[in-house]
């Protein structure tokens, strides 16, 4: 019998419908998948099968009253396995942000993107990974150690999704959900070698993420496909009331049928080639627009002059914005806290004590941009800056339908090679962070392997909730390639 873990989402799927195997058959494949490779990988912080058994029965329940009955089709998540990035909030299950000073949280309610997945009837396995409070790009920040790279145990699997995309690259679930304030779904997409969605900002409900940066933090999802992520994003995204950045706009139907993209105009920034780039990142990319080509796209190249900027801008925006979001962990409400003599001491101890490295660094940045007398010549102008970079793409969406580019200067780095030099670290940021700046919206897919065997991934960037010309253009791309097919060998 085939191993059903191997199988995509979408041919779940369809095996769902027609009776040929249960969800429950499908949960327990990926549970003794994860019970054979999790020792390796280390894709989860907790695993939930009581909860993921129970949600298979329902499904399949349902399911059966559904092929005697028919009625109103059943959304194709229906009965499928995925993951939870460890800050989003599950009613009752233990979410830590990949810290300590969260350990033994268990939510009183669940994310809103979480909740539509479930109501979707998704099956949930556990949750996956993360670098603390998603301030990383490797996964090496998680409080509870690394997560490993399915390609090759060396490496990181990119962050701070690493744990999500490690997870479905290494077929332990079907999907996982994922968070991107910076590149943290899509450069995972590409060190693992699947397909990563990062949402326009206020597309999918922000209710029940732990925010990090909140003018910046977006849901996003991670499969094999674009086309196994698509009833992930339908079933997430639209408005909620409880997300006051949350957009009233619909979400689009889109059809992935056929690969004629003739008219599509696809925009090359030349500012995403730079020195210092791994020749094969560059090489794999330039032939994959030309696949694009061969599909009817025309491609040209395009300027967005300030991305240079976009790094440092970034870093005094996001960290400012998380300075100001992590004060509420106070060693009173959340959480375990280190006992002193007094209120002050224990603060100071709790927080000094239970907060990693990056995320302490990352606070007295954001603090010092925040203080008196530096908040106009930092946040001030970075905010000025920020409205620059999001013209750019504006200005640029006026001439073309998407911008091609890499995720990344290179494929997945080995472990501890940039943990000694923190800005080194936030240059494999740099092709991603544009596109949060802006509030654009990104998918990012496989395009080929290096020399060593590893992922390289491309990302596509659309309009402001331009989502269905992303999945159109990438599962165009992903019916004439193979990349999105091939899985390591653990």
């Amino acid at each position: 019998m085939t191993d059903l873990t191997t199988l995509s989402l979408l041919e779940a799927a369809d095996l769902l419908r027609s009776g040929d195997v249960s969800s429950r058959e499908l949960t327990q494949a990926c549970l003794d998948r994860i019970q054979d490779t999790e020792s390796k990988i280390h894709a989860f912080l907790t695993l939930t099968p009581d909860l993921a058994l129970k949600q298979a029965e329902d499904a399949d329940q349902r399911l059966t009253e559904w092929r005697k009955e028919g009625g109103k089709p059943l959304p194709h998540t229906w009965g499928i396995p995925v993951a939870i990035k460890d800050v989003l909030c599950l009613e009752g299950v233990p979410t830590t942000c990949g810290s300590k000073i969260l350990e033994g949280f268990r939510p009183p309610y669940t994310a809103t993107s979480v909740g539509r997945l479930i109501d979707a009837g998704a099956v949930v396995l556990g949750k996956t990974n993360t670098d603390e409070f998603a301030m990383g790009s490797s996964t090496e920040n998680s409080a509870f150690g690394p997560t490993y790279n399915p390609w090759d145990l060396s490496r990181v699997p990119g962050g701070s999704s690493g744990g999500s995309a490690a997870s479905v690259a290494s077929n332990m679930c079907y999907a996982a959900l994922g968070t991107d304030t910076g590149g943290s779904v899509r450069q995972p997409a590409s060190f693992c070698g699947v397909t990563g969605l990062k949402s326009s900002y206020g597309r999918v409900s922000r209710y029940g993420l732990i925010a990090y940066g909140s003018s910046l933090d977006t849901v996003g999802a991670l499969a094999h496909s674009a086309a196994d992520l698509l009833p992930i994003f339908h079933a997430i995204a639209g408005h909620d009331p409880l997300d006051s950045t949350s957009m009233p706009d619909p979400v689009p139907a889109v059809d992935l049928d056929g690969t004629d993209l003739a008219g599509l105009r696809i925009g090359v920034p030349k500012e995403y080639f730079i020195e210092g780039m791994q020749h094969e990142v560059e090489i794999a990319v330039q032939e994959a627009v030309r696949v694009l080509e061969t599909l009817g796209a025309v491609a040209c190249e395009i300027s967005l002059p300030h991305t240079d900027l976009a790094l440092p801008v970034y870093y005094i925006i996001a960290p400012a914005e998380a300075s100001a979001n992590l004060a509420r962990y106070d060693a009173v409400r959340y959480g375990p806290r280190l006992e002193a003599e007094d209120l002050r001491e224990q603060y100071f101890a709790t927080r000094g004590g239970l907060f990693g490295q990056e995320v302490k660094r990352r606070i007295m940045l954001g603090t010092y941009a925040l203080s008196a007398g530096y908040y106009d010549a930092y946040y001030g102008q970075a905010q000025k800056v920020r409205t620059l970079i999001k013209g750019d793409f504006e200005a640029a969406f006026k001439d073309v339908d998407l911008i091609a580019c890499p995720v990344a200067p290179t494929t997945a780095f080995r472990l501890g090679e940039h943990s000694e030099d923190p800005l080194s670290m936030y240059l494999e940021d740099v092709f991603t962070l544009p596109a949060n700046l802006a509030g654009v919206p990104g998918i990012a897919f496989p395009v080929g392997f290096d020399s060593d065997h590893l992922p390289i991934g491309m990302q596509l960037n659309a309009p402001h909730l331009g989502e269905a010309v992303l999945f159109q253009a990438a599962s165009a791309y992903q019916e004439v390639t193979s990349w999105h097919k091939e899985r390591p060998s653990l």
